[in-house]
């Protein structure tokens, strides 16, 4: 009888990171890379770039969208997260990756999680203020996209929640 190989199938959590991010959302994502028994897949996107060519593990090569930009050069994750990512990991008792994206936010997590299959994308809220605020409304937050554009889990990790007392944004005084 001829033996059957099984293929082994890695399992993979994205989330969305950012260099003034706060390691609560990374945290969050590395606890449930571990229950999941998975790779935690750490990925900031530059959205002043857009792809040109798109590697088998989700990461691209990128340009700048405007081509006149003295200072651009291909994009780097910052050694200091990527140190603190790893530490976070290493605590965690996760693998840790990084992948550098570019584009529209929503679209690149969502690609990057749809090329690796991942079980989940973890995003953080925007923390208060009035340009958060602003942002959103007009353009909509980053998981709000990714809640209705794409069929993964989408887990939110608040920043900076308000008390229940609070009004949000979008009540009305009525």
């Amino acid at each position: 009888m001829e033996e059957e190989s099984v293929k082994s199938h890695q399992r993979y959590c994205v989330v969305g990171v950012t260099p003034r991010q706060l390691d609560l959302v990374a945290r969050h994502a590395a606890r449930f890379a571990r229950r999941f028994e998975a790779v935690l897949v750490c990925a900031s996107v530059d959205p002043a770039s857009y792809v040109v060519q798109e590697h088998p593990d989700g990461s691209v090569m990128s340009r700048p969208i405007d081509p006149d930009s003295p200072d651009w050069s291909p994009t780097v994750f910052d050694s200091e997260q990527a140190d603190r990512l790893r530490t976070l990991a290493r605590e965690e008792q996760v693998t840790v990756e990084f992948r550098e994206l570019a584009g529209d936010v929503a679209h690149a997590l969502s690609r990057l999680a749809e090329v690796l299959d991942a079980e989940m994308i973890v995003v953080g809220t925007r923390r208060r203020g009035m340009g958060a605020t602003l942002q959103d409304f007009f353009g909509g937050s980053i998981a709000s996209h990714l809640a209705h554009r794409q069929h993964r889990p989408v887990l939110v990790i608040p920043l900076s929640p308000k008390s229940p007392r609070e009004r949000l944004p979008w009540e009305d005084d009525s």
